[in-house]
């Protein structure tokens, strides 16, 4: 069973069908939506403010989320996919968005639908990435649109998690 934590009166809430790997932390001030996956030694930390997660969401290995204390809350979207080793702090996140391997996206960026954080990207405080685009690079920018088969690769990646979840059912 996943760390589920209380803090400062908050305890988190989840919908219908979200799966939790045995050492997944989730702790305080945490609205989940249904159908969400969270995947080994991912932490969720509303300790110091709120985290509120859509529907169909998967929160892969080693995922960091948190915010920063009275100032930034942390927002996802729908059908969101938040990959191995990546830290979301503080920002907004659209609904179909895939964020690569170890990216890292700051305080009060936004991150508007069907874009793509590429692996290892840093979206620095306050970018707003534009819907339909991909971002990389150290501050990331933009590189290039989202076509139809990125599109296809956000899609598929957030309908094959719970897939994945129900194999260790």
């Amino acid at each position: 069973m996943a760390l589920i934590k209380s803090v400062r009166g908050f305890t988190p809430q989840f919908g219908n069908k979200c799966w939790f790997a045995e050492n997944a932390t989730l702790v305080g001030d945490i609205i989940m939506g249904d159908n969400c996956t969270v995947w080994f030694n991912a932490v969720i930390r509303g300790d110091v403010h709120e985290i509120r997660i859509g529907n169909d969401t998967n929160i892969q290995d080693g995922v960091v989320i948190h915010g920063t204390y009275n100032q930034s809350g942390t927002y996802i979207g729908n059908r969101v996919s938040i990959a191995h080793n990546a830290v979301v702090h503080g920002c907004t996140i659209h609904d179909n968005v895939l964020v690569g391997m170890g990216a890292i996206i700051m305080d009060k960026a936004v991150v508007h639908s069907g874009a793509v954080i590429a692996a290892g990207a840093v979206v620095l405080a306050g970018t707003v990435v534009e819907a339909n685009s991909i971002y990389a690079g150290m501050p990331a920018k933009k590189v290039k649109e989202t076509g139809p088969e990125m599109l296809e690769v956000i899609r598929r990646t957030a309908d094959n998690y719970p897939k994945y979840a129900s194999w260790f059912e």
